[in-house]
């Protein structure tokens, strides 16, 4: 009997206290074509508000079509806080295990080894990948080189340009605007205009600059190029002579054959920040590469829902400028 009451007395204790806070976030799906997918948001950049656009994206992609969305951050592993500046942890990579897509917002990360086995398994899976501007130079080992994971360094030699020209199609290269100075049009190709990716975007702008690319594949497909603005509003006028002569691809998908043989779709952007997603057609884009990617293309709507499911209004990128106190928990919707 004192057995019984003393197990009886811890476990009421232990209901009493409060539930461990997560490293992460997650948005369920209730209704809609996206019900049963789970996709996985990755963030994790010093400058361009990835923490603050991905719970967005999840959100609208959770709420307004029926995914489930998980959304993982840099964290101060001391603190549970989110931390942009910590390039060394990403809380809740173990996510990646029942993920049916993966969307990636990380820049010059170096994670420890079993936090990037959940990654490199992933991309080995064969699922979809869409990797969102700074995901093109996602890893930068600087210190342990000697990790099994250093060839996806943004600058590997082993593997050229490493994750992000191997997987995605190109590596860190330039700013081929003028960055701060010179924002972004996003021009269709006319031989993609009919992709479902591009159902209903009419009028990209951002105010990010334009991205050197130059090792892009052969068989990478161009939905969009990358038009240089002489200012930094959607109605100025485009750059005078070779930054527009050609223009640079913004917008493309390749397939990427992992380790494993199975074969991965990958859409990439390098237009996108926390300011660039308050444009309609761009949050378009990404929940229809969403739906594509995972074989929902026929679910596409003439023109997706992409409304905000929470206030929104990052901040401007920079570095040193992230929200600060934030925990994955505030994050959380209420009420719904």
């Amino acid at each position: 009997m004192r057995n019984i009451l003393l197990i009886s007395a811890v476990a009421a204790l232990a209901a009493a206290l409060p539930t461990p806070a997560a490293d992460w976030v997650t948005y369920e799906g209730k209704t809609g074509p996206g019900l049963g997918k789970h996709i996985v948001l990755v963030s994790g950049d010093e400058e361009y508000r990835s923490e603050e656009c991905l719970p967005m994206l999840g959100q609208i992609l959770a709420v307004r079509h029926g995914f489930k969305c998980t959304c993982l951050f840099a964290l101060d592993p001391a603190t549970g806080v989110i931390d942009p500046l910590n390039t060394a942890n990403l809380g809740g990579m173990k996510n990646l295990e029942s993920a049916d897509m993966m969307i990636l917002f990380t820049r010059f990360r170096e994670l420890p080894d079993d936090q990037m086995k959940y990654f490199v398994d992933f991309v080995n899976s064969g699922k979809p990948i869409l990797g969102i501007r700074t995901a093109t130079h996602a890893f930068n080992y600087t210190r342990n080189k000697t990790s099994p994971y250093a060839k996806y360094s943004f600058n590997s030699g082993a593997w050229p340009g490493g994750f992000g020209q191997q997987v995605l199609g190109e590596t860190w290269v330039n700013h081929h605007g003028s960055h701060g100075v010179e924002s972004s049009r996003g021009v269709i190709n006319p031989a993609s205009k009919d992709h479902p990716i591009l159902r209903g975007v009419t009028d990209l702008w951002a105010p990010t600059d334009v991205y050197t690319v130059s090792h892009l594949p052969k068989d990478a497909q161009v939905m969009v190029f990358g038009q240089v603005l002489k200012g930094m509003n959607p109605t100025d006028p485009p750059v005078d002579g070779p930054k527009n002569n050609p223009m640079m691809p913004m917008i493309w998908t390749r397939n990427y054959t992992g380790d494993s043989g199975k074969t991965s779709k990958t859409i990439t952007t390098t237009m996108g920040c926390g300011v660039d997603f308050q444009n309609e057609s761009l949050r378009r884009v990404i929940v229809n590469a969403c739906f594509w990617a995972l074989g929902l293309e026929d679910k596409i709507p003439a023109q997706a829902n992409v409304d905000y499911v929470s206030p929104y209004k990052p901040l401007w990128f920079g570095f040193g400028k992230c929200q600060k106190g934030v925990k994955p928990g505030d994050l959380e919707l209420k009420d719904r």
